[in-house]
């Protein structure tokens, strides 16, 4: 009996080990980047500097895991400060009337080994969709140079269409693609 209640009092702490737990990113190690293609004939890349990205779940195996972003739009940069000026504009992004983007995960699942389907609701330009995106989980490591601590790793990738969102209704997709690629890599850790 005495050996029942120990193992019962193993399974409630080992239990409350994954009591709710929320992973944010690393700013250092993450990026939130696009691609559109221009003419027909070259990719034009751009990534959002600021963003916030958690994952918060309570289950030992993340299977009820939720993925919430948000990104500043007014930190949009493309390496060309007129052109990220233009897509500030009402033209695009309209970053005074819609500061923010946020994505905030629906289901996560398996799709075979570390690779998972996110599907979720993306909230750009005022437009809410439904988005199913790819995602890579590529382990938990400790991180040395901060005194052991777990990091998580998460890429993914997908695309979804600027005209779903209203983006660039000015300009046809001859000129600058529907097409926008997306890459979101992050290192994630325990907030202290």
């Amino acid at each position: 009996m005495k050996r029942m209640i120990l193992m019962l009092l193993m399974v409630a702490a080992s239990a409350s080990t994954f009591a709710q737990k929320t992973w944010k990113s690393d700013p250092m190690h993450s990026r939130l980047g696009f691609k559109v293609t221009h003419l027909g004939i070259s990719d034009i890349n751009g990534a959002f500097d600021k963003f916030e990205t958690a994952v918060t779940y309570s289950k030992p195996d993340m299977s009820d895991a939720v993925i919430t972003l948000t990104a500043d739009v007014n930190s949009i940069n493309t390496a060309v400060a007129m052109r990220d000026n233009h897509l500030k504009s009402a033209d695009f992004f309209d970053a005074a009337k819609y500061p923010a983007l946020t994505f905030k995960s629906t289901t996560i699942k398996p799709a075979g080994g570390q690779k998972y389907q996110v599907s979720g609701n993306l909230t750009l330009h005022g437009v809410t969709k439904a988005v199913t995106m790819d995602m890579l989980f590529r382990g938990i490591v400790k991180n040395p140079g901060a005194n052991n601590a777990e990091v998580g790793g998460i890429q993914v990738t997908g695309m979804i269409k600027r005209s779903d969102f209203g983006i660039g209704g000015k300009f046809p997709s001859a000129m600058i693609s529907d097409e926008v690629w997306i890459q979101a890599d992050g290192e994630f850790g325990q907030p202290k």
